[in-house]
């Protein structure tokens, strides 16, 4: 199984995403752990079954089973923060935003991958899930680590992409 199955199943209205699942596969600006930690996490974070397996299949090649559960965490713990801290900067009580978030965020502290990989992975989730908030917040965390604004816009666009790809699929399993 791989991403060649995905793009199988993508109907003609979807060539373009998957022309662009090739394209991102072939993209030499990530280490191979950044780029499919990118399309893992992406994929979790979606959650439509069928593009989770592709993806798991894809990336097990390319991945420690340490840094596939990191990338795993990464879309975990954002579906957990994005909503939160999203919700805080829509509200226009800034109250909200001086009090202790008393959620458990543990994984943080020690994912189990590079702490510039998970950053970068927790970006890809939080372009998905909109929130504005964690998309600066690790934006300016893969910075410190070295990391690029191409190879930012990297993970932008494969959670993108995955994210496209993962609607047209559920939506075609639903005809």
């Amino acid at each position: 199984m791989s991403l060649d199955a995905l793009r199988e199943a993508l109907p003609a209205y979807a060539k373009d995403l998957s022309l662009n699942l090739s394209s991102l596969a072939a993209e030499a600006v990530l280490s191979d752990q950044q780029k499919w930690g990118c399309f893992l996490a992406s994929a979790h974070a979606v959650g439509t079954p069928e593009v989770v397996r592709q993806i798991e299949a894809a990336a097990a090649a390319q991945m420690t089973e340490d840094a596939a559960n990191a990338a795993r965490a990464a879309a975990a713990i954002m579906g957990m923060n994005n909503v939160y801290y999203r919700a805080l900067h829509l509200m226009h009580n800034a109250e909200y935003r001086t009090l202790p978030a008393k959620l458990r965020m543990n994984i943080l502290g020690s994912p189990g991958a590079p702490k510039a990989d998970f950053e970068l992975w927790s970006l890809a989730v939080s372009a998905i899930n909109g929130c504005g908030a964690c998309l600066d917040s690790h934006e300016a965390e893969v910075r410190k680590h070295g990391l690029t604004n191409v190879q930012v816009q990297a993970a932008l666009r494969i959670g993108a992409v995955v994210n496209a790809v993962s609607r047209v699929i559920a939506a075609e399993s639903a005809r």
